[in-house]
């Protein structure tokens, strides 16, 4: 008897083993053919119950590759336009460096940028074989976005009566070539309003690395 019981028990464990191993397992299916990829997950021993799920996943938009380069990177924003610089600044041809105005916070600082070309009237001397801005006409032209800063009603500057004062610690990082846009930012540390002194930190950038650095100062009157 006990082995009858015995021949059985592994009767009935080979059985459930055998019906569990040709039991059809659930299956995983990818299916890239339409323009959003899925995912469905289905158990093919239940015909009769649709038990599937189905996993999307969405994009924004078309990806880089689709579009076309020229309309891939957006430009700086306009706070003020030359005309509008014009206004501010008494410089003119060829002397006025500053382009357009990208950000302003006022009495405080300002972000302008500089679109250095081959038609620059310095490049043909500076130097024929290899156009390099120079350095000095690049802290120039920080100190004319200083100006913007300087020449606003918040700090009372006169146009009139505008003055680059000095320089300190001056550092040219990178030689800044035609093509180039020197992305230029001016933040006002310290103003004397009864000496007319103002102390400035002023930093140039292209593609986000520093090409030229240093302090200056300004002096402005009302007379």
């Amino acid at each position: 008897m006990e082995a009858l019981a015995m021949a059985n028990s592994t009767t009935v464990s080979h059985s459930i083993t055998h019906s569990t191993a040709s039991r059809p397992r659930p299956s995983l299916r990818l299916d890239f053919r339409s323009s959003l990829p899925s995912i469905s997950l289905s158990n093919p021993s239940f015909p009769s119950r649709k038990s599937s799920v189905v996993v999307r996943c969405s994009s924004d938009g078309p990806s880089n590759e689709e579009i076309p380069i020229e309309k891939r990177f957006l430009g700086f924003p306009t706070i003020m336009d030359i005309n509008q610089i014009r206004n501010i600044l008494p410089h003119r041809f060829p002397f006025l460096l500053v382009d357009r105005v990208i950000e302003y916070n006022p009495g405080v600082s300002a972000v302008a940028i500089k679109n250095v070309t081959i038609n620059d009237n310095f490049f043909p001397g500076h130097f024929p074989e290899r156009p390099i801005m120079p350095g000095v006409l690049m802290v120039e032209a920080l100190a004319q976005v200083g100006g913007i800063v300087m020449l606003q009603p918040e700090v009372g500057g006169s146009r009139e009566n505008f003055f680059f004062a000095g320089i300190d610690k001056v550092r040219f990082r990178k030689p800044v070539i035609a093509g180039d846009t020197l992305v230029m930012r001016m933040t006002l540390i310290k103003l004397q309003k009864r000496f007319g002194i103002a102390k400035m930190e002023g930093k140039a950038y292209v593609n986000g690395e520093v090409v030229c650095e240093g302090e200056f100062l300004m002096a402005t009157g009302s007379e």
